[in-house]
């Protein structure tokens, strides 16, 4: 008998009887004792409907059939070419995985972004064995799922356990030890271990600065948690200073990317500029601006700077209506400073939003 819940595939019961001598079924959200199955792929597993549900939403319609090769395997006895096969689907699967919880996360959906990241982890340890680096990334994505639901104890465990691969892989690259101690980094940020943060943001900032340059948005976004932490900390001199530095590299950033979409405005925008990029960059932002804003000092420049990246941000991403919003407050801390020079290419960005055929003849830095 089959059950169809709307939009979320259809599940048919178990009948315990009907399973193979010795083999035990488990939920794929839990991993408790399963009562339902996917009725498509009939090689999912699941206690409840809600479960099965969550995970049709999380992963499981973007990777039902994908399973079925994978979780019945050939035979070790059959011909080597099929188990290679067998191999590279797997690390397609995990591909996919990564990429839909990633996607989901960047949404700030961080329990739909269970399920893919559970996924992504399973297999990879299925494809990798249990001491690889290539877990990593998948104990990060689960992590930082966790962090988001606020379920810190798991994000410790994950975490624990990511270091320990690391460790027993001297191999490991700059790359894999920055994103570890950027996420423990926000780990101790979030349980309170204020000092512990500030260590492990300072080893992901050189461990980023190694891999993508000093000047990179990816670097620039570990010494803004690290403002974080001092501005949680009470050293506002210290943050000020920080947001200021990471102010000016995002400003750069955002003003060759304008500048270069008004010259070929056909020409698509950097890989780095995607949706998740995009997010992070305005949530850094609109911290700043409104840190500036607050100070009982209130530094115009700073403000016109800041202002007029997000007006750039959100021109590229295509909304008129909060680039011409963050483009007058722009322009109006900028005249506030005789001569500035931000004043011009403000100007230019709010001309060219009202009037798209306009020549803004965008200024630098």
């Amino acid at each position: 008998m089959e059950v169809k819940p709307n939009v979320f595939g259809t599940t048919s019961k178990i009948y315990p009887l009907s399973l193979p001598k010795g083999i035990k079924v488990l939920c794929e959200i839990c991993q408790r004792d399963a009562h339902l199955q996917c009725a498509q792929c009939r090689v999912t597993y699941y206690c409840n409907a809600e479960h099965q549900q969550a995970d049709w939403v999380g992963i499981h319609e973007r990777i039902c059939q994908l399973l079925v090769p994978i979780r019945n395997p050939p035979p070790l006895s059959s011909q080597k070419a099929i188990q290679i096969e067998t191999q590279l689907k797997k690390a397609e699967l995990i591909k996919i995985c990564r990429s839909v919880a990633q996607s989901k996360l960047s949404e700030g959906k961080h329990q739909e972004a269970l399920p893919a990241a559970q996924c992504c982890l399973r297999i990879s340890i299925d494809l990798h064995g249990n001491c690889n680096t290539q877990l990593v990334p998948a104990y990060l994505l689960l992590a930082e799922a966790n962090m988001g639901l606020g379920n810190l104890a798991q994000v410790a465990d994950l975490l624990s356990l990511a270091e320990w691969v690391v460790s027993k892989s001297p191999e490991c690259g700059y790359e894999v030890h920055h994103r570890l101690h950027r996420s423990l980094g926000r780990l101790y940020t979030a349980t309170g271990n204020l000092e512990t943060a500030l260590h492990n943001f300072a080893n992901a900032i050189y461990n980023a600065s190694e891999e993508y340059g000093v000047d990179s948005i990816i670097t620039c976004s570990d010494f803004y948690l690290m403002a974080d932490v001092f501005a949680k900390q009470g050293e506002m001199s210290i943050a000020c200073s920080l947001y200021s530095e990471v102010a000016h590299t995002l400003h750069r950033h955002l003003n060759e990317l304008f500048k270069s979409h008004i010259q070929n405005p056909d020409k698509l925008l950097d890989p780095i500029y995607d949706k998740a990029k995009q997010v992070e960059v305005e949530e850094m932002l609109q911290t700043i601006l409104a840190f500036q804003q607050n100070d009982c000092n209130k530094d115009s420049a700073q403000i016109a700077l800041v202002a007029h990246s997000l007006a750039m941000l959100w021109y590229l991403a295509g909304d008129s209506l909060k680039a011409l919003g963050f483009g007058s407050t722009a322009l109006q801390a900028s005249q506030l400073i005789p001569n500035h020079d931000l004043t011009e290419s403000i100007q230019g960005l709010l001309q060219l939003v009202q009037n798209p055929q306009a020549d803004p003849h965008p200024g630098s830095d």
